[in-house]
């Protein structure tokens, strides 16, 4: 099967990191997939390193462009349908009329409600099938009017890795520069108002007047970077609190990390949040959007409400608890290992893309 793929971001997120994945999978089960991206766009190089046919286009009227090749690749390759990642794509997909000639998929992470106004209506009219990364996210949009149908639930995968042994996690904490009796608590999450990690910063300040020994490691970049930054050090923990900022190879994150804490405060399905449980991390996590789907209070994960008193409350437990960290760690991995490793992803959207051709030429 020949699918043209479509993501213009320009950074890399959770999105980004889900059409790595897919990509990747689908060549690997013998799929022919051509990527277009927007030039030099982290997904692009990546993508272009492992075999995958890349087209880019460029950054300045990215949308427009993107649309003027993809009528030059669907004129000239024979695609059976094109996957979609993100909106500027479907954008792009629209003003190139490509839904009159394949059918198009869109893939969708979050669970606001669609735009009502008379260009979006068209352009989301032009989706055959939305891939829905989770219940929440598959409710919202039979709430925004689209039909059960045209909606198909893939969850979210991430990669089961083995498990760190004790010369990486050595290595990964000299890297970052804490010593062997810190206890380090982590979060990767790009830097933005709904991803909470001000409640990290005040739930560590009250943390550190009784465990003066926990650290914090906030791997990531963004918008509020610098706001975060002020507040750790209005609040006397600049020395204790790292900004790495984005990190290649985040598994010299993970490595590092005695416990992962998740205060999104709106959510997908939390693309970090499962690689951390992969990896065995005991984590704390709010329960916001799509991810009751993911923790199982008490089970999986400690689950709290997004603010400084609840995660310091249940970082402490885990601080001062091992039997508690072991088990939540354990049943972790078992969860994502079962229900959202990345070849379950691959798999799941393959059956979408043959169930949509299915459909087609049955109509």
């Amino acid at each position: 099967m020949k699918v043209l793929f479509v993501d213009l971001e320009r950074e890399w997120r959770g999105g980004q990191s889900q059409a790595f994945l897919t990509l990747r999978g689908l060549r690997d089960v013998g799929y022919d997939v051509t990527l277009l991206a927007a030039r030099n766009s982290p997904l692009s190089k990546r993508v272009a390193h492992m075999g995958v046919s890349v087209h880019e286009v460029a950054r300045i009227g990215l949308r427009a462009w993107a649309a003027k090749a993809m009528s030059e690749l669907i004129a000239n390759h024979r695609f059976q349908l094109i996957h979609l990642n993100e909106p500027h794509s479907l954008t792009a997909a629209w003003m190139a009329h490509a839904h009159r000639h394949l059918p198009l998929l869109l893939s969708r992470r979050i669970g606001f409600p669609l735009q009502k106004n008379r260009v979006s209506r068209a352009r989301y009219r032009s989706v055959e099938r939305f891939l829905a990364n989770s219940k929440d996210v598959a409710r919202s949009l039979m709430e925004s009017g689209i039909a059960a149908d045209r909606i198909s639930i893939v969850n979210e995968g991430v990669e089961i890795p083995p498990l760190v042994t004790p010369e990486q996690r050595r290595k990964a904490r000299a890297r970052w520069g804490f010593g062997k009796n810190d206890f380090v608590f982590g979060c990767a999450s790009v830097f933005v108002p709904e991803k909470g990690q001000r409640h990290l910063i005040e739930a560590l300040t009250q943390l550190r007047k009784t465990h003066p020994d926990a650290r914090l490691l906030l791997a990531g970049d963004g918008p509020l970077r610098f706001e975060l930054q002020v507040l750790a050090s209005r609040l006397g923990q600049t020395a204790t609190i790292l900004f790495p900022g984005f990190v290649e190879n985040i598994a010299h994150v993970y490595a590092a990390l005695d416990a992962f804490v998740f205060p999104s405060e709106f959510e997908g399905l939390g693309t970090a949040l499962q690689a951390a449980m992969a990896m065995a991390i005991p984590c704390v996590s709010t329960a916001r959007g799509a991810l009751e789907e993911v923790v199982d209070q008490e089970r999986t994960a400690l689950v709290v409400e997004p603010n400084g008193k609840e995660f310091h409350d249940a970082m402490l437990r885990l601080m001062t608890d091992q039997d508690l960290r072991q088990r939540i760690a354990l049943n972790g991995k078992q969860e994502v290992e079962q229900r959202f490793s990345a070849s379950q992803m691959v798999q799941n959207t393959v059956r979408v893309y043959e169930d949509v051709l299915r459909r087609r030429h049955a109509a």
